[in-house]
């Protein structure tokens, strides 16, 4: 046992970030639970672009493990990393359901933005792009990110729904699932404010039994319901992609919108998540920064030959990071779990959607601390990162509350004559951030 815990802190540096093996085990069973939805939901949507279910699934599964496992033993972070959603909507339902495209030409596209992604990191210039992000916007982006975990998890909850009039309001708080949630809510609020190690992960797993002890969720009946070893295969979608497909349609179109779309979601994350697990300094450098891009883009790359959309880093690793994964160590143990769900994905189906909730509220309340970083006083500082934080939400996109501060940023700068606060990587990404709204609205 001493050996082995030789090895994993010679690997991962356990005592020199803080932690150690079972904090880092316990932050990685806790973002799995809160990021095992995608097993069910991504296959889902690619089905809808005609990819068999079962080779679906498999994809999912084999894709974010390859992925978070890199993440884990090459960069040393506590991130999870899988198929994004939002990008797997524009996969399915605009490449392929607008543009009448196949679903291989699709994955030719992820192959291409990949491709584009890798060449991006090793040329530098997505490190640049991060190292000329003002520290004030590094902050609102954490900040923007707690909002947007915050009200994805008031979503699933049902505790806001959407309103014709208003566009959200309350929901029905005295239904099964949002009565539950807040429940949860409470339960894991009360253990935290308590120091009680797996706050979160208790809250979770005591919202499912509640639910199933008052039967609003089924509880497992026999070993079918809770695992199968009748494996999905991948030999349906794997090495499928139609690359030449995709670069006869135009690098400029759908190429061009899933690299920029993920390029800025992915970034996002990483700055939020490496300040929450303080693997950012105070000059806003992230260690290991080249590692995790190049595992980004190597996964993207990989993703496309296994047969699924672009995978990127999850905000669900903050609820990890919450119960203190600081390591590739969390990471490792998600792609664990992931690679076991293939024979348990029945009893990871049973924990629902309202179970989980409640950790990605609290997750949003505890990164509402980066606030205090933000500086309001100068106005061209403030806007922008006034903006980044309330666009993430309220368009349910990190990529818009970068732009949007971005874009900000440079002209407020710009028209009150302080050009020298503006580098050419800032000029640059704004251009690019209105060219892409451009040609997506157009």
């Amino acid at each position: 046992m001493l050996v082995g815990q030789g090895v994993l802190e010679k690997l991962f540096k356990l005592e020199q970030k803080g932690t150690d093996v079972k904090t880092e085990l316990l932050a990685g069973f806790t973002t799995f639970v809160t990021l095992a939805y995608i097993i069910f939901v991504n296959p889902n949507i690619l089905a809808d672009a005609g990819i068999p279910k079962e080779a679906a699934i498999a994809s999912t599964i084999y894709a974010t493990v390859v992925a978070t496992s890199l993440m884990g033993l090459w960069a040393n972070f506590p991130i999870a990393v899988a198929p994004g959603m939002g990008l797997n909507a524009f996969f399915a339902y605009y490449v392929v359901g607008v543009l009448k495209l196949s679903w291989q030409v699709a994955l030719g596209a992820v192959f291409m933005s990949g491709i584009l992604f890798l060449i991006l990191t090793v040329g530098g210039i997505r490190q640049r792009i991060i190292k000329a992000v003002p520290m004030n916007l590094k902050s609102a982006i954490g900040v923007g990110i707690g909002l947007f975990i915050a009200f994805i998890g008031l979503k699933n909850a049902g505790i806001i729904i959407a309103d014709q009039a208003t566009f959200v309001s309350v929901g029905h708080l005295t239904a099964a699932g949002p009565l539950l949630a807040c429940i949860g809510l409470i339960i894991s609020a009360v253990l935290m404010a308590r120091n009680v190690k797996g706050a979160m992960l208790i809250g979770i797993l005591a919202t499912a039994v509640l639910g199933m002890v008052f039967g609003v969720i089924p509880a497992p009946r026999g070993i079918g319901d809770i695992m199968s070893f009748d494996l999905p295969s991948l030999s349906a979608t794997f090495m499928q992609l139609d690359i030449k497909g995709a670069w006869e349609f135009g690098i400029f179109s759908i190429i061009f919108t899933f690299t920029i779309v993920e390029l800025f979601d992915n970034m996002g994350i990483l700055i939020g998540l490496t300040r929450k697990a303080k693997l950012m300094n105070d000059k806003g450098e992230i260690e290991n920064l080249d590692k995790a891009l190049t595992t980004d883009a190597c996964g993207t790359v990989i993703s496309s030959i296994l047969g699924t959309s672009t995978v990127t880093c999850y905000l669900e690793s903050a609820t990890g990071i919450a119960e203190g994964g600081r390591t590739g160590l969390a990471a490792l143990t998600v792609a664990g779990l992931f690679l076991v769900s293939l024979v348990f994905a029945p009893l990871v189906a049973l924990i629902p959607v309202f179970a989980t909730a409640p950790a990605l509220i609290l997750v949003g309340a505890l990164m509402m601390t980066e606030i205090s970083d933000v500086s309001f006083t100068d106005i061209t500082e403030g806007v922008p990162a006034f903006l980044t934080i309330i666009m993430m939400p309220l368009t349910f996109s990190i990529a818009n509350g970068f732009a949007f501060g971005f874009i900000s940023f440079t002209l407020l700068k710009a028209m009150s004559g302080r050009f020298q606060e503006v580098s050419l990587v800032m000029w640059g990404v704004s251009l690019a951030f209105l060219l892409n709204f451009y040609m997506r609205f157009h």
